[in-house]
């Protein structure tokens, strides 16, 4: 009985028990041997395929073209064919793998090996968005060991902060900033990711220290993302310096266009004019019973002439102010009623008896020097 060739035995147990997804291939791409990491990797297709199994018909075939004309230069090309392919998986799902063949030609074939470099990949993608933030945003991204001792010092925010790339690698932060987020960058060595805000030299920073973990859960690192916020904090100053003038012009505008003027002794005049809505009629309220309190005014002619509409809400708002300059001890009077006006507040059912009227101011003010004529 013939024993088995040596290589061969060696070569089956090579295949049978590489890790790695290793083949062997004729010229044309047709399988003729591939470990079983590859075949368990890649699925039942290629054992069902049996002998005519071919490389390329794992590859997308988006990817098929790349894939055929760097086979098709196998042969002839001095170095592996390297390239990097969506290739069908067991699940039926495409990943991305590295696919390097060499052509033999002692022996007509090729060998070759896949590669899965879907982490690689993404690792890439990573770095260069990390790459990318770095040198276009303007943050400063550290890292710093249990000790304190940066191991990366980098960003386009350091301009802000009048520093370079790389200037505190070796250097320790605790002696650096010995009182500057001291508490929280002890937090985030415990484990727990910091936030803060500060200004350092008239800079607006926006911090993160984010704890770097081993496969222990132990924190081996702390780095830190470093947010200069300078021009958004000066926007938002000058956003509110101007609504605070908004404000105050608006206060002066109240004050000009609801005047309260004393034109005789104890005798105050609220001439209205322009639109009168509900939210003027409460600062006119406000402003005139504090006005009485402080003049010690006997009469208020509330003066309508220059309103030629109010709504029913408004209306209301009237007379609950006529009632309260009535208990403040002074007596209300409305004067110049547009037949508008007269016809809402009589709409409301207010029984008008108890309060003062007149057509015009002039009569409203002859009213009260009768009035105190005769108190006194």
């Amino acid at each position: 009985m013939a024993q088995p060739d040596s290589t061969t035995s060696t070569l089956d147990d090579f295949f049978s028990h590489c890790m790695e997804l290793v083949f062997i291939a004729g010229e044309g791409g047709r399988l003729l041997r591939m470990s079983r990491a590859l075949t368990e990797a890649m699925g039942p297709e290629l054992l069902d395929a049996g002998s005519q199994a071919e490389i390329g018909q794992l590859v997308h075939a988006e990817d098929r073209a790349s894939f055929d004309e760097a086979w098709e230069h196998l042969r002839a090309a001095a170095k592996p064919m390297d390239v990097v392919l969506r290739m069908k998986t067991a699940d039926g799902s495409f990943k991305c793998f590295q696919c390097t063949a060499r052509w033999v030609p002692e022996k007509e074939e090729v060998y070759g090996a896949l590669r899965d470099v879907e982490e690689r990949i993404k690792s890439e993608i990573q770095l260069k968005l990390l790459r990318a933030i770095n040198d276009h945003l303007p943050v400063c991204l550290w890292a710093i060991d249990r000790k304190g001792i940066f191991v990366l010092h980098d960003g386009k925010g350091l301009d802000s902060a009048g520093l370079k790339p790389g200037q505190f690698i070796g250097l320790n932060l605790f002696d650096l900033y010995p009182e500057s987020g001291t508490a929280v960058l002890r937090k985030a060595l415990d484990g727990q990711m910091s936030y803060f805000v500060n200004e350092i030299d008239g800079v607006h920073w926006e911090a993160w220290y984010l704890p770097i973990l081993n496969d222990r859960g132990e924190v081996t690192h702390v780095a830190g993302v470093t947010l200069d916020i300078t021009p958004a904090k000066r926007t938002e100053q000058e956003l509110r310096a101007k609504l605070d003038l908004i404000e105050r012009q608006r206060q002066v505008i109240r004050s000009l266009s609801t005047p309260i003027i004393q034109v005789w002794d104890r005798v105050l005049t609220l001439p209205l004019m322009g639109m009168f809505d509900s939210a003027r009629a409460a600062d006119v309220m406000e402003g005139l019973l504090r006005e009485v309190v402080r003049t010690q005014a006997r009469y208020t002619i509330v003066d309508l002439t220059g309103i030629e509409a109010m709504d029913t809400e408004t209306a209301n708002h009237l007379m609950k102010l006529t009632a309260a300059i009535k208990l403040l001890g002074a007596e209300g009077i409305i004067t110049g009623i547009h037949p508008a006006i007269a016809q809402t507040i009589v709409g409301l059912g207010v029984d008008l008896s108890s309060i003062e009227t007149r057509s015009t101011l002039r009569q409203g003010l002859e009213y009260c020097i009768r009035r105190m004529g005769r108190e006194r």
